[in-house]
């Protein structure tokens, strides 16, 4: 399981580039992109080494992988981009491949999610949840969003330029949480960003080229809760038995100075539970 470039076509290992050279069969998601991004490194694989491999086809062409591995052959899977498996083709093919008695082998490399935490400053003792892409449509996407809002922990996922503006406009119900933001990680017009979700749609309309581009996105952790933070959910308790979550919430930091954003998301959780 080989990783490709994100963008920077540097970013690729000699390790990767050795394996790539010595492959009988090469499995990928779009065999005309991966032959494309091959030549770049002057690896130049004859028609007949490649198999396509995609979210379509994934069950059935492993039967074709698996077919050549019973034939002693070095079969290399790449994704379009990235490492494959993670929110994109591979799970299965490595399942299935497993199954059938054969080693599979990580060629580690780039990762829009490793790349992106490592400059957020957000993961610490806590760890992180990965999302991949959220919903496509809108009342299930608002969803999963509001119960995010619940979630303590940093959280990883993806977001295509054609619905990155309702992306924003759903993310204010998580106000001065903390939001980094990858637009075209690696490549020319990279921009990385840390600001209030709740901002998070006014930094796209600032800059029209801000709504161009792939986007991975980090909602940062809640703040650790304290002593104070404790008498302040009690305090939420009580006014959540009487008034409505965002009345009872702005009363209780008004109330106890705890921060908003970390009273809303625990009024949430209690709402769901």
């Amino acid at each position: 399981m080989l990783a490709t470039p994100i963008g920077n076509l540097a970013d690729i290992s000699l390790r990767a580039l050795y394996l790539l050279q010595m492959a009988d069969v090469l499995a990928c998601e779009d065999t005309r992109h991966s032959q494309m991004l091959l030549r770049q490194y002057g690896v130049d694989k004859p028609g007949s080494h490649w198999l396509a491999v995609h979210q379509h086809n994934e069950a059935s062409a492993a039967e074709q992988v698996i077919v050549q591995l019973q034939q002693g052959k070095r079969v290399v899977y790449l994704s379009d981009a990235g490492t494959p498996g993670v929110s994109d083709p591979g799970a299965r093919l490595v399942g299935l491949v497993r199954q059938a008695g054969f080693r599979c082998m990580p060629l580690p490399g780039a990762s829009s999610v490793t790349s992106l935490l490592s400059v957020s400053g957000c993961v610490e003792d806590s760890g992180f949840v990965f999302w991949g892409f959220l919903p496509t449509k809108a009342t299930e996407r608002q969803a999963q969003i509001r119960s995010m809002s619940a979630e303590h922990r940093a959280q990883v996922f993806f977001e295509a330029p054609h619905r990155i503006d309702a992306l924003a406009n759903d993310l204010a119900v998580c106000n001065e949480r903390l939001l980094t933001v990858g637009r075209e990680l690696t490549k020319q017009f990279e921009e990385i960003a840390t600001l209030p979700a709740a901002s998070f749609s006014a930094w796209l309309q600032a800059d029209a080229t801000r709504s161009k581009g792939e986007f991975a996105l980090v909602l940062h952790a809640l703040p650790a809760v304290s002593d104070g933070m404790a008498r302040a959910e009690w305090l939420l308790d009580q006014l959540l038995a009487e008034l409505p979550i965002k009345t009872a919430v702005r009363l209780a930091a008004d109330i106890s100075g705890a921060p908003r954003n970390a009273l809303y998301a625990l009024a949430l959780q209690k709402k769901t539970a």
